[in-house]
């Protein structure tokens, strides 16, 4: 059963928008995908124990 994604509204500084924008064009992904990606491999990092999975290019 494919898993539902919820939605967020998310405000970023110019600046840091800037520089997500441009890891996610390094690791092509769009941009939504690369917060994601870096948002799960933090809170792995927080809990190891008990690991999310990211989709696609994890």
């Amino acid at each position: 059963m494919k898993e539902d994604k919820k939605q967020l509204l998310l405000r970023l500084s110019p600046s840091l928008y800037e520089k997500l924008t441009r890891m996610a064009e390094e690791d092509f992904r769009s941009l939504n995908g690369e917060i994601e990606y870096l948002l799960t491999q933090a809170v792995n990092k927080k809990y190891p124990q008990n690991p999310t999975k990211t989709n696609k290019k994890g």
